[in-house]
């Protein structure tokens, strides 16, 4: 295992959401700055996207820990439930309930209701002690229409003076489309904040790249060269989890050539191994900015033609 050859602590580039990597670009820094504000601000609804691979739910742990013990958290990482399901997730995370009370106890069965009183009565036990109550929702973009209605009433607990309970959805690009949609037009004017996670600049992936090997803290340093990130950026499109992918193969290969040195070929051969081809930018930013290009030239030649005609 490479982790041995270079005495890595942990492998620098796992795909773990391990807040402890976390790499402040500057897409990620605005983003966490102005989420820690909103949730300070005891706002409502907030919500952070970004493309698959960007790095949103490393993003979403940072966060938690940054709030620190001011703040009460719940992190749901499915959302395939029901409403029912949602309530007890929340309240086990709260710690209001306990895992045996969710499978057999009382909780097993209590009506959205119940579950709905039970969270407003924690919720209102907190304003005396000053504490902020947040709830994170990963892979928002999946939630039904009934959970999101569900979520738009929990968001209207609140005192004369501040919002009960922070609400933060996290998804992909599509997670606002679908607030977007006629029937979301409640939840979407709650909003407060919206955030999005771009990849990473050909500076930041070099960057990137050394943040996670200094926090590895290897006892044999090893370095990416610089036509090796210019690889690895080609090939990755500044994705953060493609990235990962790629710089693991490579120091895999790397520790079999007994390599302090992780080269443009390694990258390139640890390229080959996953499909991907580092002289195409794969980052679908770039493509959809091609599209919109593409999109643009053709309204613009079907407004010439049309002008030429009506000019005839």
């Amino acid at each position: 295992m490479y982790e041995e050859f270079y005495g890595f602590v942990q492998s620098p580039f796992t795909l773990t959401p391990d807040p402890r990597f976390f790499y402040a670009s500057e897409a990620h820094e605005t983003a966490i700055r102005r989420l820690v504000q909103s949730i300070r601000r005891k706002e409502g609804f907030i919500v952070l996207t970004g493309d698959i691979g960007t790095g949103k739910t490393t993003l979403s742990r940072t966060l938690l820990e940054q709030l620190g013990p001011s703040a009460l958290t719940a992190h749901i990482l499915n959302p395939f439930l029901s409403v029912e399901e949602l309530l007890r997730d929340i309240l086990l995370d709260f710690g209001v309930v306990s895992r045996e009370a969710v499978r057999t106890g009382r909780a097993s069965f209590a009506t959205k209701h119940e579950l709905a009183s039970t969270l407003h009565d924690f919720l209102l036990s907190l304003v005396p002690l000053r504490t902020t109550a947040v709830l994170v929702i990963d892979e928002a973009q999946h939630l039904s229409p009934a959970v999101l209605e569900e979520l738009r009433v929990l968001s209207n607990l609140e005192t004369d003076e501040s919002k009960l309970l922070q609400i933060v959805l996290v998804g992909q690009l599509n997670l606002l489309d679908v607030l977007a949609a006629a029937n979301m037009r409640q939840l979407e004017q709650r909003i407060s904040l919206r955030a999005t996670l771009t990849p990473l600049t050909r500076a930041e992936v070099q960057a990137y790249i050394t943040h996670r090997l200094s926090v590895a803290r290897g006892s044999w340093p090893v370095t990416f060269d610089l036509r090796a990130v210019d690889e690895v950026y080609a090939a990755s499109g500044g994705v953060p989890r493609v990235i990962n992918l790629l710089c693991d193969r490579a120091l895999m290969l790397g520790a079999e050539a007994n390599a302090s040195v992780i080269t443009d070929g390694l990258v390139r051969e640890a390229a080959a191994g996953l499909a991907l081809n580092p002289g195409v930018v794969r980052s679908p930013w770039r493509q959809r900015g091609r599209w919109i290009a593409a999109a643009a030239a053709f309204l613009l030649l079907a407004a010439l033609l049309l002008y030429a005609t009506a000019t005839l």
